[in-house]
């Protein structure tokens, strides 16, 4: 009998429509939006406000986006995660391996339900959940783990389970995004913008015991208490990244994107290009570290309705630097997460 021990290992990330058709989107962000740890209201206000109001009056105009996002491959979070599943499993020996590589998305499909079913049928011995999110936040990697802690309290015996909660601080990851910037002259740009997915201040006030994110210098340094801040963990990955790349300090800005509604962490990314536009910047660099794989906070957001909104106030260039994607350096980063904890 083998005694050679088996290993899943799981990589999740958020999500993506089936296609790019009004249904599916609807569809998606039906799904997406009632996750009580993305909009964390009284479940009454939630189901009124995504159902009733956003979904019905924004899943024509998503459908828009997801239709210039969409590439013969089909959605590109979707491709750059099956490229990674499948790069990284030949690290590990390829699909005959004790080692097995799973894809799942948080929402939609692939979904955690049929990859956990695959994982329990092929039966290992530890699981490595790994949601491909550099940074812990209660919306994202929380909610990974709450949904697979979800599936499988259900499940009569299920197997040692490691759940990855972030993995900002990885040398191969500051590296992988460092080597991003390497194509370009960083210096002939007016400014440079670090440009995280926001999140409504609530949540990362909810992370401290005083309620309050603005008493724990999260701009300024990690500590003990703001380790598992995102606001927190953005600025430290800011603050490495620039080191890697010789950014001095005053030439970038830390700012988010991609809010919805009021209350959300600040600076806003499009309020501070439009500003630098306003005081005569005509290019920008702009990292996004907080998307391992481009996808539609980038390629569009960034990329287009950024490019334009820098233009209608006199800039001339906002220049993205890629995602990860499917890039050999950002396999490395994987492998090394899992096989520290074979």
């Amino acid at each position: 009998m083998s005694t050679s021990r088996k290993t899943a290992v799981l990589l999740v990330n958020l999500g993506s429509p089936d296609s790019p058709n009004p249904s599916d989107v609807a569809s998606y962000l039906t799904e997406f939006l009632n996750d009580p740890r993305v909009i964390d209201i009284n479940w009454i206000g939630r189901k009124i406000l995504v159902n009733g109001i956003i979904v019905p009056f924004r899943h024509r105009k998503s459908a828009k986006v997801y239709q210039e996002l969409w590439t013969p491959e089909g959605s590109p979070l979707i491709y750059y995660g099956r490229q990674s599943q499948t790069k990284l499993q030949e690290r590990f020996g390829g699909n005959d391996s004790n080692t097995r590589v799973f894809l799942a998305m948080r929402y939609k499909n692939p979904s955690i339900e049929s990859a956990l079913a695959a994982i329990m049928k092929w039966n290992p011995d530890k699981i490595i959940v790994l949601p491909l999110f550099p940074h812990y936040a209660s919306a994202s990697t929380g909610s990974v783990i709450d949904k697979c802690m979800r599936i499988m309290r259900d499940m009569w015996a299920f197997p040692e389970i490691q759940f990855i909660n972030q993995f900002w601080d990885h040398p191969l990851y500051l590296q992988a995004f460092a080597n991003r910037a390497k194509q370009f002259d960083i210096a002939s740009y007016d400014h440079v913008i670090f440009s995280y997915h926001g999140l409504p201040e609530r949540q990362v006030d909810k992370v401290y015991e005083d309620r309050a994110c603005r008493n724990h210098s999260c701009e300024h340094e990690i500590n003990d208490e703001n380790k598992h801040c995102y606001k927190a963990t953005c600025y430290a990955t800011t603050r490495e990244i620039a080191m890697r790349c010789g950014i001095e300090e005053s030439h970038y800005t830390v700012a988010f994107q991609s809010r919805l509604g009021g209350g959300w962490i600040e600076p806003f990314s499009d309020k501070v290009i439009e500003e630098l536009a306003k005081k005569g910047a005509k290019k920008l660099l702009v990292f996004s570290p907080a998307f391992v794989a481009d996808c539609l906070e980038t390629t569009i957001e960034i990329g287009e309705e950024y490019q334009e909104l820098f233009e209608e106030h006199g800039g001339e260039k906002v220049q993205l630097v890629p995602s990860l994607n499917d890039g050999e350096d950002w396999i490395d980063l994987l492998e090394d997460i899992v096989r520290k904890r074979l």
